[in-house]
């Protein structure tokens, strides 16, 4: 189809693409899954995290290379429509769109939680569903305003929620105890599958990096800031989390701790007072998840509109503000039904199972690229072919623990993005002969 007559504007630079992928990752789940974690596999969990960390970093170095190399908008969609054609492009389209949205939902209940230990009224029904919506309606707002708007807000807003974070590391280590910390336990013996039960989850705490790629063709320079910006943004989360987990873990006392684990941890460093400030940063923190978020993946359906895989109506740009605005405001929408509908943790489950499929197409398009001879000059990763297989079964490895209502949701969706394809094929304009 014809692109837009009115164009995204380049405007981010290598500065904001770091804090795009810090904000990006550091959301709701370092300030709900350590319990979850600890609960699973018992004082092992710094290893859960290390596994993790290790598997997101194999499909981290995928990303920078490929996504090195595309100045469109459209991130994992575009890469695999480049790699493996429209009907494979559509498919991880609408399962990172999926996972988008569910893992924005998850965010918003985190939100609500920790917003009850400053308002206890947030944890009733009504002032619960106004905070949701007021949060999506405030952040599409500044984001159809501008890119630019919305960039500085996610910059503020990650500097704001890692004053909290890197307070409570610095003033909790002190406060380890190695009797606290050793004496979690599972819930029931972890096994196998508890080990990658713990790890799948964490997979939602340390993904959506792959966000920051979606406004590519609002970066100044991808090819030398996606790499740096995401290995640099990926690094300082790693640090984070690891040192978040350790002074939880060996802090508060086995059996203490509520539905807000790092305000528990807070309480027993800082005092009374030490829950409320770090319900306040973790309010911050999803602020500029949202922040981020919003700023990323409506591109995504942009991009997907724009090459005819999605109506054109959604490729609309804004004759003003130069945003496109009608894939923010269906962004918003289906986050803010699916927020409403679910719990954090089938959110969370969801987004990662998702998530997977995605970032393993991803790395399946590397040594694809490579063999076409793509991306000479750019971002260049060492022993290429291998991260690429290791990235590819870490994540099969974890599809694995997929639940049977992750499962039907995934096939839906697959079966709504393959009903797309077979439309767009038999509309598409057939060339003159």
């Amino acid at each position: 189809m014809p692109a837009p007559s009115i164009r995204l504007v380049p405007a981010l630079g290598r500065g904001d693409l770091t804090a795009l992928v810090v904000n990006t990752v550091i959301g709701s789940g370092i300030f709900g899954l350590p319990l979850l974690v600890t609960g699973l596999v018992g004082a092992g969990s710094l290893l859960a995290y290390v596994a993790a960390a290790a598997g997101i970093g194999l499909i981290a170095l995928c990303f920078a290379e490929v996504g090195a190399q595309f100045r469109a908008a459209g991130g994992p969609y575009l890469y695999a429509r480049e790699a493996f054609g429209p009907f494979v492009g559509m498919q991880v389209g609408w399962i990172t769109w999926l996972m988008r949205i569910s893992a924005a939902a998850a965010t918003a209940r985190i939100f609500t939680d920790y917003a009850a230990v400053v308002w206890p009224a947030a944890a009733r029904p009504i002032p619960q569903d106004g905070l949701i919506t007021g949060l999506f309606a405030l952040l599409a707002w500044a984001n159809i305003r501008g890119v630019r708007a919305g960039a500085r807000a996610s910059n503020a807003l990650v500097m704001a929620k890692l004053v909290p974070l890197a307070a409570l590391v610095v003033f909790g280590a002190g406060h380890i105890r190695a009797a606290t910390f050793f004496g979690w336990r599972a819930a029931a013996p972890p096994g196998v599958g508890g080990w990658l039960q713990a790890v799948l989850l964490l997979i939602f705490a340390f993904g959506g990096f792959d966000n920051a790629m979606f406004p590519a063709s609002e970066m100044r320079d991808p090819r030398r800031d996606v790499p740096f910006g995401l290995l640099a943004g990926l690094a300082v989360v790693a640090v984070f989390y690891l040192s978040i987990q350790a002074v939880f873990q060996g802090v508060v006392v086995p059996g203490t701790a509520s539905a807000q684990p790092l305000a528990a941890a807070a309480e027993r460093i800082f005092g009374r007072a030490g829950g409320p400030f770090i319900a306040a940063g973790a309010m911050l923190s999803i602020w500029g998840w949202f922040a981020a978020t919003i700023l990323g993946t409506p591109r995504l359906t942009y991009a997907m509109a724009e090459q005819g895989d999605l109506p054109a109506a959604l490729a609309a740009v804004h004759a003003r503000y130069r945003t496109p605005y009608s894939s923010i405001l269906l962004y918003v929408a289906a986050s803010w039904i699916l927020a409403l509908a679910g719990s954090f943790e089938w959110n969370a489950s969801l987004s990662a199972v998702a998530r997977l499929a995605t970032y393993g197409a991803t790395c399946a398009a590397l040594p694809v690229f490579r063999r076409r001879g793509q991306g000479v000059g750019s971002f260049r990763i060492p022993c290429g072919a291998l991260v690429s297989a290791l990235g590819i079964g870490f994540c099969v490895v974890l599809v694995t623990q997929m639940g049977s209502t992750e499962f039907v949701l995934l096939a839906a969706t697959m079966l709504l993005a393959a009903a797309s394809w077979v439309v767009r094929t038999r509309t598409a304009p057939r060339p003159r002969r």
